[in-house]
């Protein structure tokens, strides 16, 4: 059964009157998910399959969900493309990885788990389907004599007769590493050499979901340090099946995007999605019936100093209803939000969103100038006891004489800044009181001038 949604679906169900599932980020049916997987443009639609726990609102043995979209904003859900096999090389879990067009057939690469080992699956009818592979595991190990902290998520790709794959892992001692290998028919794999190896105190011990394409005249890497809430870009060159960073970043500076993958669209957009993991307790999470979800998609170009500049796809503009350029008269827990304010000689300055009237609850979007850090103050965003709270934000330094420019997407429980187009905060929040719906300017320690704003409230998606 396929069934055509909105991004959110919160009008279905027993989610109608939940007021933190998000209306228009995409999310599954009910119970969990986590990692966007085996991103890919196929016959003009875009396919998102993700790491999804059909039968609990909890973290568990992991299949691949599946929806297709023809505009990103409405997805249909479609049969769930993978589970586990009992007693194939999957039995406990399918873990992440990619799709690829092989000559006109579309071919899965995941992780099958303990032991983490590379399986294969196709489709003969455009992808609502799969058939696994007999012959799977196709790579059954990490290269003999090297020490790995782990050996999964792989990210594959094609040069001219030859495919490449990048497994995530990590090299003991050592830090984070993403191991190259290749193949001639995505079947028989060889290793090559590590593609890029981190320093396991700056980018953790292990990586997790590498992705890796070209952008411009560079080439990108994308890796998910486990243990962290952080995803790290390199930017670099790439020639010889070698590649040099020469930049190293965060792709957002919340704590609730991770697992990010991208994929390049019909017209050779280069679009990125992470996973927003939850904000509140386990408990909590089982009681709402439904754990994560996907950021919105992201269209990822480079800058002239070779570091991303990451905009919101245009085509989520179609979602704009109601438009403000009074900030008191608009309210709303699904908002678009552009706002530029000049920042005085004020300390620190920014937006407050999902505010109640009295003040007792409300999330703050900060600028600090002396600390050149952009955050989100989450300290008064609840005041439900089962809610995290802490700061969440990181180094963002504006030029002199530049303003901040700030595009805010607000969606119930999920809040996501892009500033100044160079970049992003994504974090979660959970406001207890149904009038938390107001929006506000503040600036301390001097005055800031707001330039301009224009606030829409959003309409899900049918």
């Amino acid at each position: 059964m396929q069934t055509p949604i909105g991004t959110g679906q919160t009008s279905q169900g027993p989610f109608a009157n939940d007021p933190h599932r998000p209306q228009y980020h995409f999310l599954p049916p009910a119970n969990w998910m986590n990692d966007p997987n085996g991103l890919i443009y196929w016959k003009e639609k875009y396919h998102v399959f993700y790491q999804h726990n059909p039968h609990a609102a909890s973290w568990g043995t992991m299949h691949w969900g599946h929806a297709v979209s023809a505009d990103l904003l409405r997805w249909t859900h479609q049969p769930i493309a993978l589970a586990p096999t009992p007693g194939g090389p999957d039995k406990d879990g399918c873990f992440s990885g990619c799709a690829v067009d092989n000559d006109g057939v579309p071919t899965l690469i995941y992780t099958g788990v303990q032991p983490e080992v590379q399986c294969v699956a196709t489709s003969a009818d455009d992808m609502r389907t799969w058939q696994k592979h007999a012959g799977n595991p196709v790579l059954a190990g990490p290269p003999p004599g090297l020490a790995v902290t782990g050996f999964r998520d792989p990210c594959v790709w094609r040069e001219g007769a030859a495919w490449l794959m990048l497994i995530g892992s990590g090299i003991q001692g050592v830090g984070g590493a993403a191991l190259l290998y290749t193949s001639p028919d995505l079947l028989h794999w060889e290793y090559q050499h590590p593609l890029c190896i981190g320093d396991k105190d700056q980018t953790g011990p292990m990586w997790e979901c590498p992705d890796f394409f070209p952008l411009g005249d560079k080439y990108v890497l994308l890796v998910s340090p486990i243990g962290t809430s952080a995803v790290f870009t390199f930017v670099g060159t790439y020639a010889n099946r070698k590649f040099i960073p020469e930049t190293q970043d965060r792709a957002d500076l919340g704590q609730h995007f991770y697992a990010a993958k991208s994929m390049a669209d019909g017209s050779g957009r280069r679009l990125l999605w992470g996973w927003s993991w939850e904000g509140r307790s386990e408990a909590a999470q089982r009681a709402a019936g439904w754990a994560g979800v996907l950021s919105l998609p992201r269209v990822l170009t480079l800058a002239e100093n070779k570091t991303l500049r990451f905009t919101p796809a245009p085509e989520l503009q179609a979602l704009r209803g109601a438009h403000y350029s009074d900030l008191s008269a608009a309210q709303g827990d699904s908002l678009e939000i552009l706002a530029e304010i000049a920042p005085g000689d004020a300390e620190a300055f920014g937006l407050k969103v999902r505010c109640a009237p009295d003040g007792n609850e409300e999330t703050v979007i900060l600028y600090d100038r002396a600390a050149q850090r952009l955050s989100v103050d989450r300290e008064r965003s609840s005041l439900a006891p089962e809610v995290n709270r802490d700061p969440q934000g990181g180094a963002f330094a504006l030029a002199a004489g530049e303003n901040l420019r700030l595009h805010v997407f607000l969606d119930r429980s999920i809040v996501e800044v892009y500033a100044n187009g160079r970049a992003c905060l994504t974090t979660r929040i959970y406001p207890s009181r149904a009038d938390s719906l107001g929006l506000d300017l503040f600036a301390r320690g001097g005055s800031a001038r707001l330039q301009s704003v224009d606030v829409w409230r959003i309409e899900p998606p049918s």
